[in-house]
């Protein structure tokens, strides 16, 4: 399998064009027509995560966290970064991104975490804004619904739990060819008048491309007349966080206790609980204490995350509480999520959930 087809699905499960400005997703090494023998899933694409794919044949490793995130001016090994790329590109061995895109998606890293909590009713906490577009244009009345009908397909209609939306509007339209057209409806160089239906529907930004080629396939017009307008409207499917509910309110001190079992992770720094009893619980993989705020007015009872600041515990101000459980503990879930998606995808490809832990940080 060519590494291309890898590249595609994860792309259309978190499109790259939903990471954050600073990021690195994406091939960070490698050629999209490679070969692969199989794949290693990490949260890290470290040294020793090289030498596993190296030991058990893989030339792959997919990675939540960009091993590069600036760019790099020499590759000469002075630091872990250089010597894990020039290890991978010495063994022909690709190495492929997926973080915050992956964050950003509804079903990604957070619905992860949530998944291991046992939540329900989750939406997305901080939802994406100018990642939508409206598209309308002007077909025919008996072609309106196969147009409908291929925007659909193209992934365009889609609001929250929603598919096929749509509005038209019946009008009049006028044309009139010249001499190098060939009309589907009336005369070259005589004025057409004829009933129309205006086509309006929503699509994300990143389903531009395929939309725009569905329509003009679809539509029985030579030119095909259409507006593009960007929206402000938040995107409920995409976004920071994710916030959800106990199946029941359950006592604070004792949800927390049982995160170290649910989340595995040896230490939890926690502000003092503001509710005796939690149901609603906010959550971010990585570092979230950007995301406090909008835990509070979403009125969650907990918030957790990783990486939290001393002075930053303060700004719980005895209205939420505050778990931090680390960063690599909050995110060493990813590792799965991934796996069971290629696994489910690609049955019979070679396919290794990291056996190193890459954790910086130790706990005595």
């Amino acid at each position: 399998m060519q590494l291309k087809e890898i590249i595609q699905f994860l792309e259309e499960k978190a499109p790259l064009s939903l990471q954050e400005s600073y990021d690195n997703s994406g091939l960070i090494c490698g050629h999209p027509l490679m070969e692969i023998k199989g794949a290693i899933i990490c949260l890290d694409s470290t040294e020793k995560v090289i030498d596993e794919a190296i030991r058990h044949g893989y030339n792959l490793v997919i990675a939540h966290h960009p091993i590069v995130f600036s760019g790099l001016k020499k590759l000469n090994g002075k630091n872990y970064i250089e010597r894990t790329i020039i290890k991978a590109i010495k063994n022909d061995i690709a190495i492929y991104a997926i973080h915050t895109n992956l964050d950003n998606v509804i079903h990604g890293v957070n619905a992860k975490i949530a998944e291991k909590l046992g939540l329900l009713n989750c939406r997305i906490l901080s939802p994406m804004k100018n990642k939508l577009l409206k598209l309308s244009t002007y077909v025919p009345e008996k072609e309106a619904e196969s147009v409908k009908e291929a925007l659909f397909n193209a992934g365009a209609g889609h609001i929250g739990n929603y598919s096929e939306c749509s509005f038209s509007t019946n009008g009049e339209g006028t044309f009139k060819g010249g001499d190098n057209s060939n009309p589907v409806y009336g005369e070259k160089n005589i004025r057409f008048k004829g009933t129309e239906i205006k086509v309006e529907v929503i699509l994300e930004k990143h389903k531009q491309s395929n939309v725009f080629q569905a329509l003009k396939e679809a539509h029985p017009y030579e030119e095909v007349a259409y507006e593009i307008i960007e929206l402000a409207n938040s995107w409920q499917e995409s976004g920071a966080g994710l916030i959800g509910e106990l199946p029941e309110e359950t006592d604070t001190l004792k949800f927390l206790k049982s995160l170290k079992t649910k989340i595995k992770t040896e230490c939890i720094r926690y502000t003092h609980p503001a509710f005796k009893a939690a149901k609603k619980i906010a959550i971010c993989g990585g570092a979230g204490s950007f995301l406090l705020e909008d835990a509070k007015r979403a009125g969650a009872d907990i918030f957790i995350t990783g990486d939290f600041k001393y002075h930053q515990f303060f700004d719980a101000d005895e209205t939420i509480t505050i778990a931090d459980i680390g960063h690599y503990e909050s995110e060493q879930h990813t590792i799965e999520l991934l796996g069971d998606w290629l696994s489910e995808k690609f049955p019979t490809f070679a396919l290794r959930l990291t056996e190193i832990n890459t954790n910086p940080i130790n706990y005595l």
